[in-house]
């Protein structure tokens, strides 16, 4: 199976041999920084904004979004910016190691656990599809605790942080 990265520059690539245009992206993490690994979401989009040192988290082809735990909030944006693609990012339990990452379609999280969100996100992803007509997947970081004031797992930092530096690189090419 291919590597998350590589599944999603061949998305993006699909897009843009599709529409002859650079793809319009939306990144949104999601998570509570209160509940330990569960942060793992918001501090990627955190760390991509530095790292790409934007004044602000909106460009003309993409939007990085921190949604804590309610990313259904962020709707009215993402339809004024109408991505062709959008990448949930969040922590959750998948049965792996903690730190392990998934590249999923949204329909295949729906037996998955995530602790902190008033709705499920594969709720959230078929409107999104269904509302802007985006194609969408989730970037799943296996939590190892989602406890209240937990620290986060030492695995899951470190996959943060790769993840950062990949889709910083990933984003600068789109």
């Amino acid at each position: 199976m291919e590597s998350w990265n590589h599944q999603l520059r061949e998305k993006l690539q699909q897009i843009r041999n599709k529409t002859g245009n650079v793809p319009k992206i939306a990144i949104l993490g999601i998570g509570s920084e209160l509940n330990g690994d569960d942060a793992a979401g918001v501090l990627v989009v955190r760390q991509l904004i530095d790292r790409l040192h934007s004044l602000s988290s909106c460009s003309p082809n993409r939007c990085i979004f921190d949604c804590g735990t309610v990313p259904e909030n962020f709707t009215g944006v993402l339809r004024q910016f109408m991505p062709d693609y959008v990448l949930l990012i969040d922590a959750g339990s998948f049965d792996e190691t903690p730190g392990a990452i998934m590249f999923a379609e949204f329909e295949d999280t729906d037996d998955m656990s995530f602790s902190t969100h008033s709705l499920p996100p594969s709720v959230f992803a078929n409107f999104l599809i269904q509302e802007i007509g985006c194609q969408l997947n989730l970037m799943l970081i296996q939590a190892a605790n989602v406890e209240f004031c937990h620290p986060m797992d030492p695995a899951v930092t470190s996959s943060v942080e790769a993840i950062t530096e990949i889709l910083a690189g990933l984003l600068s090419e789109f």
